[in-house]
């Protein structure tokens, strides 16, 4: 089911730029539309999310998109290496063979053999929700031009100017400094944040999802000209799903 906890400050308007996140029950979600015009809500599925809002514009999700057979992505690599001492929560795709195991044992074993490392756990953890996302867009193509992988961190160090987060996310440092950041770009971060915090619970929703999930709308709704890919020239699954991580930089 749809959590039905969703705000629309104007009413009617459609939502252009969408920024998600998983959370604890599923999905969280930032529409941004105009100034004083939003949308937050927390969905079971994707699919929920799309049907219930309609987008017409574009999302971007902290979630990998396309996936490898063989070898690590260039986007992981790429992200990797420009956050630097960050870099560590950028996780690394799981090859498309390795997503298909039943057991984290045995998705080391298939990801040790086809990209030369095992599997984290932390990307394990995830492998539900790659599972729900590849599986939706493989099943909606007209949806995959519309969907676009990124990543709250990336997003952070482009919204900074190019300066990675000093702190981790869940430490108060962590977390305030990417609420300034936020705050610089977007004047509503502060109604957003205290609404969400407010309509869920923690046990739903923690506290840095929201600005992640934020920061992810944000960057989508910066200019088309500012929007760049991690790699610049992103390969493609077997699937045709692109291999890439999207950010807004200005310049």
């Amino acid at each position: 089911m749809v959590d039905s906890r969703q705000t629309n400050v104007s009413g009617h308007e459609p939502m252009d730029f969408i920024g998600v996140d998983a959370c604890k029950k599923g999905w969280f979600a930032v529409a941004l539309v105009s100034e004083n015009n939003w949308k937050i809500g927390v969905f079971n599925t994707l699919g929920d999310l799309w049907n219930l809002w309609n987008p017409l514009g574009i999302i971007f999700i902290d979630i990998p998109i396309g996936l490898p057979d063989s070898g690590r992505r260039a986007c992981d690599i790429g992200a990797r290496k420009i956050l630097g001492k960050r870099g560590s929560s950028v996780f690394p795709a799981p090859s498309r063979p390795a997503l298909a195991a039943g057991t984290y044992r045995r998705a080391c074993q298939i990801n040790q053999r086809v990209t030369g490392v095992k599997l984290s756990i932390q990307t394990w953890n995830i492998c539900a929700q790659i599972r729900e996302i590849d599986s939706w867009l493989r099943h909606n193509p007209a949806v995959q031009p519309r969907v676009r992988e990124s990543h709250p961190e990336i997003c952070f160090w482009a919204l900074a100017g190019g300066h990675a987060m000093s702190s981790p996310k869940k430490t108060v440092t962590g977390f305030e400094e990417r609420y300034r950041v936020l705050d610089n770009n977007c004047p509503q971060t502060g109604h957003i944040l205290r609404q969400a915090l407010d309509q869920f619970r923690r046990s739903e929703l923690a506290r840095d999802d929201i600005l992640d999930a934020l920061a992810l709308a944000v960057s989508a709704r910066r200019p088309l000209e500012s929007i760049r890919t991690i790699p610049p020239d992103p390969p493609r699954d077997e699937n045709g799903l692109p291999m890439e991580i999207v950010y807004s930089l200005l310049e």
